[in-house]
């Protein structure tokens, strides 16, 4: 195992430079730490295509969410053709939220879980990722889960207070009617 890193500003000129650097190098998985424009995108989802296992982060709440701000960075003409390579090469989105625990000593872990399958990868082709909810909740034989769903059961094992849970909840009334069960 070989491990090669870059450090954007220390060893590279940004994120975009330091991807098409390793690309040249026949990794087998690159760790994008952020991706914050165009390029990077782009050039993630080209080294994606290309067999590797590419992993990245994105400040974004949920799966839906993290998917909008991936495809809508490209212009309006590229879109069509963006949500086709990403619907191909996806393999999955983990969205994650670090919760105050109700007993003050820390927090804990809320996971969004969202794997591509063939409902998810039509979705993102159609351009309907307001759709994706609905088939996370019904994915959850595929190891899929929702925000929402990982809120109500931390709060059930009285790990968060109701407060955090609905703060946090997407769909609020919904968790709201979980809450005062």
């Amino acid at each position: 195992c070989h491990v090669t890193q870059r450090e954007v500003f220390t060893h590279t000129e940004s994120f975009a430079t330091a991807l098409r650097a390793a690309l040249r190098e026949d990794p087998d998985v690159i760790m994008v730490g952020e991706m914050r424009d165009l390029e990077t995108i782009s050039l993630a989802i080209t080294a994606s295509e290309t067999g590797h296992l590419v992993l990245a982060t994105l400040h974004t709440s949920n799966a839906s969410r993290t998917l909008d701000r991936l495809l809508d960075v490209f212009p309006t003409e590229q879109q069509e053709q963006v949500r086709v390579m990403v619907s191909e090469s996806l393999r999955g989105v983990i969205s994650h939220q670090l919760i105050p625990r109700a007993d003050g000593t820390g927090r804990v872990l809320a996971l969004e879980i969202l794997t591509n399958t063939p409902a998810v990868a039509n979705v993102i082709r159609e351009a309907k990722t307001y759709m994706l909810p609905g088939i996370i909740q019904t994915g959850k034989k595929q190891g899929m889960r929702l925000m929402d769903d990982a809120l109500i059961d931390l709060y059930e094992r009285r790990l968060i207070s109701a407060e955090e849970a609905y703060a946090r909840a997407d769909q609020k009334l919904m968790v709201r009617q979980h809450l005062e069960k």
